[in-house]
């Protein structure tokens, strides 16, 4: 995964990209969203590789695996 994702703060401050462009990963995971297929991705960023664009959806899946989540206690 680090061979294809990098956080650099000179970067789109910081956000975590593909590797040699400016393309964040979450602009590949809201592509999916949408109901692209990795074809259609490439086809409209020809720079990606298909490993690339797996890279940012492994990326993603560790990211949301690894979120802690705690209850909200009620206020009185």
């Amino acid at each position: 995964m680090n061979d294809y994702i990098v956080i650099d703060p000179k970067i789109l401050v910081g956000k975590p990209v593909i590797k040699g462009t400016r393309i964040p990963v979450t602009l590949i995971v809201n592509l999916f969203g949408q109901g692209y297929t990795i074809e259609r991705i490439r086809e409209a960023y020809p720079v990606l590789t298909e490993e690339a664009i797996k890279a940012a959806l492994r990326y993603a899946e560790d990211r949301i695996e690894r979120e802690e989540i705690y209850p909200q206690t009620e206020k009185a």
